[in-house]
């Protein structure tokens, strides 16, 4: 016995339990705990399911979530698409097969005949060459293609540079270039010098 007196801690009943207060702390702990430690072990068991089983069946991660996106897209790829207007093809316009058709169409602007080359006209013709007898041989030329050969001869007048055909008048021009097309001279003047129609002067080089 104690000299002490008793006080209200010493009335404890002899009957109860005894209970620190550090066991209803643990208790009160491990309480708390267990719904964290289910949560673990739901989680545990969907990782093992997924790493050791999903891959023996042939499913992957990303093919999960390819088929996911493959659901959620397949209701905009099955909606019906608008109509669109379809084109309208342009109504073919009535065409006139004359003017399709070049040879079919006459001509607009009907040819010009050429000027008319009288033949008739005489024809004088001169060597201004060195080459004796030129003007002969060209005379019989000009014989052959119709025309009536007039006076042939030597150049007396002022040397020529170049074979030249003097023509009289407007009316002449025509001929005296029909006739440089038939002896290939270029040159022609209008001189009423000679009164005489048409006068070839066959020049140094002429062939």
């Amino acid at each position: 016995m104690t000299k002490y007196a008793r006080d209200e801690f010493d009335r404890v009943p002899e009957t109860s339990a005894r209970q620190g207060v550090h066991r209803a702390v643990a208790e009160s702990r491990r309480r708390s705990l267990a719904p964290i430690l289910a949560a673990g072990c739901v989680a545990l068991a969907i990782g093992l399911v997924a790493f050791l089983i999903l891959p023996k069946l042939g499913f992957s991660a990303g093919q999960a979530s390819a088929v996911g996106e493959n659901a959620t897209a397949a209701p905009s790829a099955t909606s019906p698409a608008s109509p669109s207007p379809s084109p309208t093809s342009p109504e073919p316009t009535a065409t006139d097969p004359g003017a399709t058709d070049p040879a079919a169409a006459p001509s607009a602007t009907p040819s010009i005949p050429a000027a008319g080359v009288d033949k008739t006209q005489p024809v004088t013709i001169y060597n201004g060459t060195a080459t004796a007898g030129l003007a002969g041989r060209v005379g019989g030329t000009v014989s052959s293609d119709g025309w009536i050969l007039g006076q042939t001869g030597n150049w007396g007048g002022v040397p020529q540079q170049t074979s030249v055909i003097f023509y009289s008048d407007a009316e002449q021009k025509g001929n005296a270039e029909a006739l440089g097309t038939l002896l290939g001279i270029d040159t022609l003047v209008e001189s009423t010098e000679f009164n005489l129609p048409l006068v070839v002067v066959l020049g140094p080089g002429f062939q």
